[in-house]
């Protein structure tokens, strides 16, 4: 069985930064397509980041060139560093694992999320 846990969430300013971790047990993250989604109220849940088995990364629009996702393989553990946080970026933020990606000609990109969740750490960004 897959279990997930984060932690790293909370309370920061417009521009400061925290990073997420999510605890794998029952995969190996270095053999799994693991991802970190958000939801916000009122709103769907949202591809933020996700990583491959072999390594390559993708990013949503809206955290490109903030946020860097990585992974430790002894740790079995899936990191999400984010800076320069803005107001939009307050959500629940859900680690994931075992993506599904769709690829053709044009490249890869992640086509759904896994079955087995983290249960969410809340990241608020005053402004």
């Amino acid at each position: 069985q897959v279990t997930l846990v984060e932690s790293g969430g909370g309370l920061v300013q417009s521009g400061g930064s925290l990073r997420l971790s999510c605890a794998a047990s029952g995969t190996n993250v270095s053999q799994t397509h693991m991802g970190w989604y958000y939801q916000s109220p009122g709103k769907q849940r949202e591809l933020v980041a996700a990583i491959s088995s072999s390594g390559t990364t993708h990013y949503g629009d809206s955290v490109k060139d903030r946020f860097t996702i990585s992974r430790d393989n002894a740790k079995d553990t899936v990191y999400l560093q984010m800076n320069n946080l803005k107001p939009d970026d307050t959500a629940v933020y859900y680690c994931n694992a075992d993506l599904s990606y769709y690829c053709s000609e044009y490249g890869c990109r992640v086509h759904r999320p896994g079955d087995f969740w983290g249960q969410g750490t809340q990241v608020t960004v005053s402004s």
